[in-house]
């Protein structure tokens, strides 16, 4: 046998082992392979539903994205309106604020005429009312001293009445007396001679008697309610006390002159009247007297 030929039976035994080895290790692995293709393919299945599923969520991404885009435009053209709606009401305010301005401008000389006005007016209201205040003052002196006198001539009005009522009851009594007594004188024959009239002696002048001086009332209360509505007072003294109607009672609190009350109805224990000469509304508690 030649060597070529123990060469090749030593090649194709040593290529026999080899590819038995190599059958051996493809029958081992080939179960391997199969699960691997398996798990292989069922992932590219499973990769190819995730990106039809990813196909389709950007399908509809872009379908919502689309429809948002449109109510976007829409919104801004909305508001591009309402920016210009906005601008023409800011530049018609902006007119307004220019004429209320001038109106304001044109109200603020006006109040400040009319303050002026007010200030004038309020000085001389003041002067008037202190010339008030003085004639109420002299008024006031003035009535008390009317009173005085009024109270005076009554009582001498009293004293002539009772002096004219005896006058004239002498001379009823002197008429008497002169009846009688020529009855009696005819009785002998005679009459009574008439009188001469006989000058009076001069005498030297007697001062004459004093005159009787009016003496004050002397009535004093107190107010017990205010009708300011109908400026009429209530008074704590009535007929009890002395009081009567179109009597006047002068209110005081402290030193101050508040105001007079000239009585209108008269109770036992109170009277009514209306208020005259008022400087300020009297108070309960405020005093009352028919002599300041």
């Amino acid at each position: 046998m030649s060597t070529l030929t123990k060469a090749l039976i030593i090649l194709l035994s040593v290529v026999s082992l080899v590819l038995c080895g190599s059958v051996l290790t493809y029958v081992a692995n080939a179960d391997n392979y199969r699960k691997k293709y398996d798990a292989i393919r069922a992932d590219r299945d499973a990769a190819v539903k995730k990106g039809e599923s990813a196909t389709k969520q950007l399908n509809e991404n872009i379908d919502r994205t689309d429809r948002e885009k449109v109510e976007l435009n829409s919104q801004i053209a909305s508001l591009e309106r309402r920016i210009e709606q906005l601008k023409a009401d800011l530049t018609e305010a902006e007119r307004q604020k220019a004429l209320l301005q001038e109106k304001v401008n044109s109200w603020t000389a006006i109040v400040m005429d009319f303050s002026k006005t007010t200030e004038d007016q309020g000085q001389l209201l003041k002067s008037t009312l202190d010339e008030l205040r003085s004639i109420q003052a002299e008024q006031i002196k003035t009535d008390k001293e009317l009173k005085q006198t009024t109270t005076a001539l009554v009582e001498k009005m009293a004293i002539i009445s009772t002096l004219e009522s005896r006058n004239k009851r002498l001379l009823e009594e002197r008429t008497d007396l002169n009846g009688k007594l020529n009855q009696l004188l005819r009785q002998y024959g005679k009459t009574v001679a008439p009188v001469a009239s006989v000058t009076r002696e001069k005498t030297p002048a007697q001062p004459a008697p004093p005159m009787p001086t009016a003496i004050d009332i002397g009535l004093k209360g107190s107010v017990t309610a205010v009708d300011s509505k109908h400026s009429m007072a209530e008074i704590s003294i009535g007929t009890a006390h002395g009081v009567k109607e179109n009597m006047k009672f002068h209110v005081t609190r402290g030193d101050e002159f508040i105001c007079d009350i000239l009585v209108l109805d008269v109770d036992t224990e109170r009277a009514i009247g209306i208020l005259d000469l008022v400087q300020q509304m009297p108070r309960v508690g405020d005093k009352v007297s028919t002599n300041l």
